[in-house]
């Protein structure tokens, strides 16, 4: 039985794709038409929640292969797929209305800005804007307004937001244009309800990417690597004021780590390796997981493509 109740049941058909109705899943479904030919007949449940949907507690019996773009990883067994917004969607932000729009567009749009700002041209400050969409990103609020030489990070407003409160007893502040990030030398990175959008994005302003270590993750984080292509923070943040320190005082340590971020992020998720990572995923979870294969589709799905 397909457990459509925790995703979006799609079936691949003799090349033809169908799902359940209801389903604003564009990003999904851009990459899926481009491989359609190449996949064999599977059924597949796609979530496209926040929140990871197979807990490791479970039996095997009850771990069903779902697809999720993050998870902790501790803690869940869910696959992971490439997230819709690389080709749409996203958060819905004041300056974004309509989500943070295409990667391979906005990719583009941040390394031109970050060709106008060398490293030598960033202010020397750790930066961060983001909604209270989780309460492990207050200590880092709560640092900046200790320490604000040292720190610019506040909470901006976001669609849960009634009253000061919910932005720690200050108004919420401007949301600032990924492009406007690349001012600064180094970009705080913290997740959210589950992994954050915004830290692909970071990388392409050639800043340095701070990470407040976390569980969660999405398909790509796996091969960065600490101090390779990014600096990790404790989830505590007690060792964030001397990491800023060190990386002040060794800024030829700090700028090549930034350009290894940069290098990753612009050779490594372009939409066509992207789409690559969606054919082999969906190849292995025919091969290894799946052994029943459709071949009518079910009555509640409808067709998307011929």
């Amino acid at each position: 039985m397909i457990q459509s109740k925790r995703g979006v049941h799609y079936q691949i058909i003799d090349g033809k794709l169908y799902r359940q109705s209801n389903c604003m899943c564009e990003g999904i479904e851009h990459f899926l038409l481009r491989i359609i030919k190449q996949l064999p007949n599977i059924d597949l449940v796609i979530n496209v929640r926040d929140y990871p949907q197979v807990p490791k507690y479970y039996s095997l019996d009850q771990q069903w292969p779902i697809f999720s773009f993050s998870k902790e990883s501790k803690k869940f067994a869910d696959l992971i797929y490439p997230a819709w917004t690389f080709w749409s969607g996203g958060p819905a932000l004041d300056i974004y209305p309509n989500g943070i729009g295409r990667w391979d567009q906005r990719s583009q749009s941040l390394i031109r800005k970050q060709n106008q700002l060398p490293w030598s041209k960033k202010k020397s400050i750790a930066f961060f804007r983001g909604s209270r969409t989780s309460h492990h990103r207050d200590p880092l609020i709560h640092l900046s307004r200790s320490h604000p030489d040292l720190i610019n990070a506040s909470y901006t407003k976001n669609q849960a937001w009634k009253s000061k409160a919910d932005t720690l007893g200050e108004e919420p502040a401007q949301t600032v244009p990924f492009e406007e990030h690349c001012h600064y030398r180094y970009l705080i990175n913290a997740h959210g309800v589950a992994a954050s959008f915004r830290f692909k994005h970071l990388f392409l302003c050639r800043s340095l990417v701070l990470n407040i270590e976390s569980d969660w993750i999405e398909f790509f984080y796996p091969p960065l690597k600490k101090w390779m292509h990014f600096v990790p923070v404790d989830r505590n943040l007690n060792d964030l004021l001397k990491v800023l320190e060190f990386l002040e005082q060794n800024q030829l340590i700090a700028s090549r780590i930034a350009k290894r971020g940069f290098d990753f992020i612009k050779k490594e998720l372009t939409l066509k390796k992207i789409e690559c990572y969606w054919l082999n995923l969906l190849l292995q979870y025919s091969d290894r997981l799946i052994a029943y294969r459709p071949n009518h589709p079910d009555s509640n799905m409808i067709l998307i493509y011929k």
